[in-house]
Parts: C-alpha cells; structure tokens; sequence
C-alpha cells in the first residue's frame, strides 16, 4: 500500500510504532536514570537515523478569549506532523501528566499522543497511549 493511500488511523499507528522502537533503543542503550533532556537529545537522534521526520520543542500558544497569547508552553515532540510525544523521567506517570498531553493534542488539534517515562526497569511499563476524542 502506498503512503497516500493509507488509512489516518493506520498513519498513526505506523507513526506511534516508530517512536515507541526508537524510545526502546534509547532505553536500552541508557537505562533509566538520566535527565528528560538526555533521553529527549538521544530519541531525536534515534528518530533520525531511522528517517522519521519529526519536530522537537514545539511551542503551543494559547487562545483565551479571542487573544492568542504565548505562554513559553513547549511539546517535546510531534512526530510526523501528528504523533504529540512527551517525555518523562517521574517514578510514576500521574494523571496531570495525562491532563497535559490531553490538552496539548486540543491546542494542536490532534487525535495521538504518546507520554513516555524513562524512569522505569523497562520501557513498556512507562508508556501510556493518550487519545483525543475531538
């Protein structure tokens, strides 16, 4: 099937397997215990050699009544123009982390987001799959 054939979902998933076997072999190589910005420099690296097109640090700005205003809000990752990925390095993903990735698919108008935690023995434990609904 060719890329401009794909189903969006399909799109998605294809895109969110990419980054999570990038995010395993960052994991692998490193092991938990580094800085979100160590992981985040060596994920983008991975996504490169891999030839995944992605944007790093990208700013979101804020609507509030009709204003758009700049917040110096930043999402780790967006991966292929609609993948929202964050990067963690907590002992435990809470709920305001979910809140977060939520309301930054909203602001960017994008159904997938993946929340990766470095800090744990293995990376499948610290991934979580946050859908926005629309």
């Amino acid at each position: 099937m060719t890329d401009c054939l794909r189903e969006p979902a399909s799109e998605l998933n294809l895109l969110s397997s990419d980054v999570i076997g990038a995010a395993i072999e960052v994991h692998r190589a490193l092991g938990p215990g580094l800085l979100e910005s160590a992981y985040l420099e060596c994920l983008c690296a991975e996504l490169q050699l891999r030839r995944v097109e992605h944007q790093r640090e990208v700013e979101v700005a804020l609507k509030y009544k009709g204003r758009l205003l700049e917040c110096g809000y930043r999402i780790d990752l967006i991966v292929g123009g609609q993948v929202v990925v964050e990067l963690k390095t907590v002992d435990k993903i809470m709920p305001i982390h979910q809140a977060q990735m939520l309301t930054y698919l909203r602001l960017k108008h994008l159904q997938l987001g993946l929340l990766i935690n470095f800090n744990t023995a293995t990376l499948h434990s610290g991934l979580r799959r946050v859908v926005n609904t629309m």
